[in-house]
């Protein structure tokens, strides 16, 4: 299901709100259930993030997700969001080794996926090629700096970058770099907030923080954990939420009423007769 062409909004508007001062709040979806909630909101961006690994699918980590696995979750999500502005996570291995796979994953996730742009991680040379590529598609690119979870082998987990003067300068150099190889929105995570705002003030493309302090122009949070559906709690979660606490207390009320009878009602009954 694609989205009314009238009624969707183009990434430009986004770099629009960036211009007027006008914050942006993202927020990621994994399924048709979370998107159909999130699409009654006045949110302004899904993300349908490779996050979906440890949050739905239970591994350790974001690099084991597949394409797959991201075509059928943002598939799911625009059937829930069909006039929501959808950016898609491109995972691990899709867009590292060659030039011709990483058009073709991307043009996969746009078309079975349904998504508006992808979005993936690193500013090394080959990445920006790749932004090049896929942007000169048609392919909106938002791109991701900082913590990136897919190079969490090499950072040796999942640790704040950017706090020593080169990586601070890396990162920075990187960003700029970014916005030149036509990148519509930059994911800044896990760095220090001066970084956050340096990076923000120098783009003209809006910059969507997580965990990279106040001053970018927008911010992102997974479902799941600010609504405190998971069992991650990283510094930069508010939880405005507590379903941890309050589905199992549903669960366990349920499971009550079964045992002692008093569920099924009337009230929940097709045709009743009389109870012998």
């Amino acid at each position: 299901m694609t989205a009314p062409v009238n009624k969707m909004p183009g990434p430009k508007i986004f770099g629009q709100m960036k211009r007027k001062g006008q914050k942006i709040a993202m927020i990621t979806a994994y399924d048709f259930a979370s998107a159909s909630v999130v699409a009654t909101t006045d949110i302004d961006v899904i993300l349908v993030g490779d996050s979906l690994g440890m949050v739905v699918l239970g591994y350790d980590g974001t690099i084991k997700v597949t394409m797959a696995d991201m075509i059928s979750h943002s598939a799911a999500v625009r059937r829930g969001a069909p006039e929501k502005f959808i950016i898609t996570d491109m995972p691990y291995l899709s867009y590292h080794l060659t030039t011709r796979e990483t058009k073709l994953n991307a043009a996969r996730l746009v078309n079975a996926g349904a998504a508006n742009a992808v979005k993936m991680e690193g500013g090394s040379e080959s990445r920006l090629a790749a932004i090049r590529e896929i942007v000169d598609m048609e392919i909106p690119v938002c791109a991701h700096l900082g913590l990136t979870p897919q190079s969490v082998l090499r950072f040796g987990g999942y640790k704040v970058q950017g706090k020593d003067e080169a990586a601070h300068e890396l990162i920075f150099q990187q960003a700029l770099a970014i916005a030149a190889a036509g990148a519509f929105m930059l994911v800044l995570e896990g760095i220090p907030e001066l970084l956050g705002k340096q990076i923000t003030e120098a783009l003209q493309i809006p910059t969507i923080g997580i965990g990279a302090g106040r001053f970018c122009d927008g911010q992102v949070l997974v479902y799941h954990d600010m609504l405190g559906y998971s069992n991650m709690t990283p510094k930069y979660v508010k939880q405005y939420s507590d379903l941890n606490r309050s589905i199992p207390k549903a669960i366990m009320e349920y499971t009550k009423e079964v045992r002692e009878g008093s569920f099924p009602t009337l009230e929940h009954t097709y045709y009743p007769i009389e109870k012998p």
